[in-house]
């Protein structure tokens, strides 16, 4: 709390006005965060022309937020604040799943997925790669940045449930995005 209210120019007590401890200072950022990250996803579908495109959106939006994130944030508020991180994985496990499903569901339609796909599997193992490009076991920070990881799973990902007609529209994304 010293670093925070040196950082802002304030004093702890004016902090403490507002936020009864660090984990309530914490909570509500997750939460504030959270939001304004499905605000981000809504406005980007809504943007989208298609369901890859959606994924693109969707990596550069990663990219961006990773690279602004401090790789160890999420072992801290896994280790140190219980009530933050419940609120994290709720979100990826409500929310971001719904919209993944919702991608897969809009990929399909468009006839840029494999129809063959099941939704449900699917877009939890997405859910897993997203938390596996936070692991700093597998992606040690010294070898590799979090935004890279998260890009090329996210390719790997959109090249996995794509057919043909999808292929060409990934290539053309990459090329132009």
């Amino acid at each position: 709390m010293d670093d925070i209210a040196k950082h802002l120019g304030m004093s702890k007590k004016t902090i403490y006005q507002h936020f009864d401890d660090k984990n309530d200072l914490l909570l509500k950022l997750m939460r504030l965060k959270m939001e304004t990250q499905s605000c981000i996803i809504d406005e980007c579908c809504d943007r989208a022309d298609n369901a890859v495109h959606e994924v693109f959106f969707a990596i550069t939006n990663l990219v961006e937020m990773l690279s602004r994130t401090n790789p160890t944030m999420f072992y801290d508020l896994q280790k140190f604040y219980p009530e933050a991180w419940a609120y994290f994985k709720d979100f990826r496990e409500n929310v971001l799943l719904e919209k993944f499903k919702n991608n897969l569901k809009r990929g399909i339609a468009e006839g840029y997925y494999r129809p063959e796909i099941d939704i449900e599997i699917v877009s939890r193992m997405r859910i897993e790669q997203i938390e596996m490009s936070f692991n700093q076991q597998i992606f040690p920070v010294q070898q590799f940045s979090m935004s890279q990881v998260a890009k090329e799973l996210t390719l790997h990902f959109v090249y996995g449930i794509a057919n043909m007609k999808g292929f060409e529209l990934i290539k053309y994304y990459e090329e132009n995005h």
